[in-house]
């Protein structure tokens, strides 16, 4: 008896891989597949780029508004090839006083990739500014929701 008891897990079918739930599409970027963008400028991209990194770091980003206070603000410019890969990263106002913030969104920019792809553009390029909370976490300006 003991011994059939034993084989009885090895019966088991395996168990099935979850249903694509809402936002699947996001997750396939995360998995490594990226997603494609459907609009045709830069300005325009630069939300989908946003909604991709808040996707990709979503334990990270400030909850409600931002304090008065903020500990770094950066505008970085990224440059993307038409697979959404980071080829370039520029900074345009880099926070000088936190080289360690520099060096954390230049990680998590380069970490979130490939983002979506931009359609009917061969390479984009975007801006946006990063809004950093003393804890760590951040928003975007392009998705902000403001300051106290």
């Amino acid at each position: 008896m003991a011994a059939l008891a034993s084989l009885l897990p090895a019966c088991k079918s395996p168990p099935r891989a979850p249903e694509p739930g809402p936002g699947a599409a996001q997750q396939g970027a995360a998995a490594g597949r990226p997603t494609s963008s459907d609009v045709a400028a830069a300005r325009a991209y630069r939300q989908d780029a946003a909604k991709h990194l808040y996707a990709q770091n979503a334990q990270r980003i400030y909850k409600g508004q931002l304090p008065a206070v903020l500990y770094a603000v950066g505008v970085l410019s990224v440059d993307l090839d038409r697979n959404g890969r980071v080829q370039r990263l520029h900074w345009m106002r880099a926070p000088r006083h936190a080289p360690e913030v520099v060096a954390e969104i230049e990680r998590t920019v380069r970490a979130a990739a490939p983002y979506p792809m931009p359609a009917g553009m061969a390479k984009v390029t975007y801006t946006d500014t990063w809004l950093w909370d003393k804890s760590g976490r951040f928003q975007l300006d392009t998705l902000t929701e403001g300051q106290l």
